[in-house]
């Protein structure tokens, strides 16, 4: 269990750069309300906390697969991760994007995130 813990938040952690980095350009595709210094108007903690338990199921899953499957060493680990992330969880949020007619750089933005946040996992789960 303490594994799949620290893969979270390495995964959590890789989103919070990822997306700090990409804050302008993803609050701009996105269409969220901002004050007049640009930070977003609604600073409810409920979407870090939801993503912070959508982590740990993922990495929950991640590492149930990863049993499964044999996956043992780093590069596996790194490899499949980014997998995971690229062709399972990516062409969901390319879905989303395209059925809700929003910016389509959120495809670059959100799914990018996915396939490095499933990577971190897989790599972190992997060195346990």
């Amino acid at each position: 269990m303490l594994q799949v813990l620290i893969s979270a938040i390495a995964g959590y952690a890789f989103g919070a750069v990822w997306y700090m980095v990409l804050a302008k350009k993803w609050v701009a595709a996105t269409g969220i309300e901002v004050d007049e210094n640009g930070k977003p108007v609604d600073t409810s903690p409920l979407p870090f906390i939801v993503a912070f338990i959508s982590a740990l199921v993922v990495a929950g899953m991640m590492r149930h697969i990863f049993v499964m499957a044999g996956i043992d060493t780093v590069g596996k680990g790194l490899t499949t991760g980014l997998g995971l992330g690229l062709f399972v969880a990516a062409p969901w949020i390319v879905n989303n994007v395209m059925f809700g007619d929003r910016d389509r750089s959120l495809i670059w933005i959100d799914g990018g995130y996915a396939a490095g946040g499933c990577a971190v996992i897989g790599l972190v789960l992997a060195l346990f």
